[in-house]
């Protein structure tokens, strides 16, 4: 099982939104809204690098007013 956090920039007002459609992704386990820099964070699980990829780019980048995304997956050292 691979993990992984994804932090996301949105449009102006979207944050919320973004998150609720964002959690309803299979595989997504948690999607917050937060502030700083990133306007929410998601913690995804997916069985393979690649599985995880594909739900990044085939599900998650193309919701609606999400402008950049950045995928950290979790290692264990």
């Amino acid at each position: 099982m691979v993990q992984a956090y994804i932090l996301i920039q949105t449009e102006v007002g979207k944050a919320s939104a973004v998150a609720e459609t964002i959690s309803s992704i299979p595989g997504v386990v948690q999607a917050e809204d937060v502030t700083g820099p990133y306007d929410v964070i998601v913690r995804a699980q997916a069985d393979t690098v690649d599985e995880l990829g594909r739900m990044v780019v085939a599900r998650v980048q193309q919701v609606d007013g999400i402008t950049r995304t950045l995928t950290c997956p979790v290692v264990h050292l």
